[in-house]
């Protein structure tokens, strides 16, 4: 976490062993995000577009998990940017519709790397929005990020077995 003249801001980086075009894959397509993301999804890859992620796509609606999230800007295949929500633990934000803003940024290292940085702004004040710093300073960090590295590296993931 950093402050950026006041406002907290989330950023992390990893470089992952493929090309930028496989990354980008990877976070734009239903077939990419199920790889390492989110069980199911609902991409339409234009501006305005969803970008829902469902961690629970069993769950009522409301609770299945990145609803209502929109796409912002697109340059493919170097900058997706795009609204995102909280999880159902704290609802007091994801009840009144309140989101933030991520960018994902890749750039090419090698033919076969790409750095891929993720980084999250758009925090309000007070006690929830601690605990969305919180949670997402771990779910990108220590979530996210290594399940796109192991996605590479191991395969993709097996949700059935999760």
């Amino acid at each position: 976490m950093r402050k950026i003249s006041g406002e907290t801001v989330l950023a992390f980086e990893k470089t992952i062993p493929a090309s930028i075009e496989d990354v980008w894959e990877s976070w734009t397509t239903e077939q990419g995000v199920k790889s390492f993301f989110a069980p199911d999804c609902h991409i339409e890859i234009k501006p305005g577009g969803a970008f829902e992620m469902f961690f629970n796509p069993e769950g009522e609606p409301g609770e299945r998990g990145g609803e209502g999230c929109r796409i912002l800007a697109i340059e493919k295949p170097t900058l997706l940017s795009f609204t995102w929500n909280f999880p159902p633990e704290i609802p007091q934000l994801r009840n009144n519709h309140q989101y933030t803003h991520v960018s994902l940024r890749l750039s090419p290292i090698s033919p076969g790397s790409t750095l891929v940085k993720i980084i999250q702004d758009g925090w309000g004040i007070g006690e929830e929005w601690e605990k969305g710093i919180s949670y997402f300073s771990r779910a990108w960090g220590e979530i996210v990020l290594p399940r796109l590295y192991e996605r590479f590296t191991k395969g993709p993931i097996s949700w059935n077995m999760m």
